[in-house]
């Protein structure tokens, strides 16, 4: 299959679609392409189909009380996507509390989700993980800058918020340099977050895909398929959608929980 092509591209909306595309959108300088591209966008929207769908069934199953008081003594996919939640929220508590990471579950819980399914989508010979894609990864690193400051300036005020970013309070013939030097490493320091939170997963993405394919399509073409070597790459894979996933989640935790803890909790 050609390079940037998937099996999203016999679908027979997907040439009027980049059409469209490239004459709605301007150039896509994240990635340096002459145009959006819509191999992402598609993918994108095949996980949160599947999201959706898997939503109404996790709904069904907990609104079904039958069978559910003891464990089912076996992996279950209902068992694969409460063991994700789960770690999401117990992850969020460590770092924020349990009230503040119930709140803000389906948001982390969202992110783990949707990036782990659309990473995973990767490792389906022919198909592209969305998240390889900088414009996906930017979008989903925005949402997580957004939120940040929105419940730091709703927990803090915009006052008092902000004034944290001119670092602690020292006397008033240091503060005139102090002061606006510390607002300018904290600005900085903010506003590259969501650069490194895309770029990290686009890049971690895009290298084990690639690294994938290579070593897949090279034992494909000399018939040794059966063999465990890409198996081991495949098994390398998993770990490697499952860390990243972890990184971005975690990362995304760190930053709101800073952003809305107190004072006295600094």
């Amino acid at each position: 299959m050609p390079h940037g092509e998937s099996w999203f591209s016999f679908l027979p909306f997907y040439e009027p679609l980049e059409h469209w595309m490239t004459e709605v959108f301007p150039p896509s300088y994240l990635d340096h392409n002459p145009h959006i591209g819509v191999q992402h966008v598609i993918a994108y929207a095949a996980v949160v189909l599947f999201l959706i769908g898997v939503g109404v069934y996790v709904s069904r199953r907990l609104k079904s009380t039958d069978g559910d008081i003891l464990p089912e003594g076996k992996v279950t996919f209902y068992g694969f996507i409460e063991m994700i939640v789960g770690a999401s929220y117990n992850m969020s508590a460590d770092l924020m509390g349990p009230k503040p990471a119930k709140y803000f579950l389906p948001l982390i819980g969202a992110c783990a989700l949707v990036i782990f399914f659309s990473n995973a989508l990767g490792l389906i010979p022919g198909f592209l993980p969305p998240t390889d894609n900088l414009n996906t990864t930017f979008a989903m690193a925005m949402i997580i800058f957004v939120v940040t400051h929105w419940y730091g300036v709703k927990e803090h005020g915009f006052v008092n918020y902000f004034s944290h970013f001119f670092g602690p309070k020292v006397p008033w013939w240091i503060a005139w340099f102090i002061n606006p030097l510390m607002f300018v490493i904290e600005l900085i320091s903010h506003i590259v977050r969501p650069i490194t939170l895309a770029i990290r997963l686009m890049a971690n993405m895009t290298a084990d895909h690639l690294v994938l394919g290579i070593f897949v399509s090279l034992f494909a073409g000399m018939g040794l398929v059966l063999l465990p070597v890409p198996v081991v790459f495949y098994l390398m894979g998993c770990l490697v959608i499952t860390v990243q996933t972890l990184v971005f989640c975690l990362l995304s935790v760190i930053y709101i929980t800073l952003a809305i803890q107190h004072e006295e909790e600094h």
